[in-house]
């Protein structure tokens, strides 16, 4: 019911245009230091249609990383940080290069560590973090090189 009734500017309340560049920076600076590509999607609510087919924010953010084309990068090195706002959950879905030399329940650290920052209505410090504690994983296993092309826009998506 809380995607119902909840309307589309709960996303510009939190996530204002000076959050919004406050992030974008964050991406900019943090891709200047690894090839990885950070996107960062943030979803007031869930369509009434995926709500009735029991659609979770997991599978929103799974959608919109193929959506994003956050795999579509040379070193298969996306990472998408997937804000869901009713329900208050943080997804990070990551490329295959990534997965395969990263722990699952290194994303999932982050994404807590977001959503409790969010919590506590910190959604500008949290989501700056988050940026910062992605790239420092990249950074260990995509150090930038001299070519290091900017392959994905760095700023947020408010879907």
């Amino acid at each position: 019911m809380r995607h119902l009734a909840t309307p589309d500017r709960l996303a510009r309340r939190h996530f204002t245009s000076a959050v919004l560049d406050a992030i974008e920076a964050a991406i900019v600076d943090s891709e200047t230091r690894h090839r990885g590509e950070i996107r960062f999607a943030i979803e007031s609510e869930i369509e009434f249609s995926a709500l009735i087919q029991g659609v979770t924010a997991r599978q929103r953010a799974i959608e919109a990383f193929g959506h994003m084309g956050v795999w579509d990068t040379e070193e298969g090195s996306g990472v998408l940080l997937f804000v869901q706002l009713v329900d208050r959950r943080v997804e990070i879905v990551v490329d295959g290069s990534i997965a395969q030399v990263t722990d699952e329940g290194l994303w999932r650290d982050i994404a807590r560590a977001t959503e409790q920052a969010y919590a506590k209505g910190d959604y500008r410090g949290g989501s700056v973090e988050a940026v910062a504690r992605i790239g420092r994983v990249l950074e260990v296993h995509f150090p930038a090189y001299p070519r290091n092309p900017n392959e994905l826009p760095d700023r947020p998506m408010l879907i």
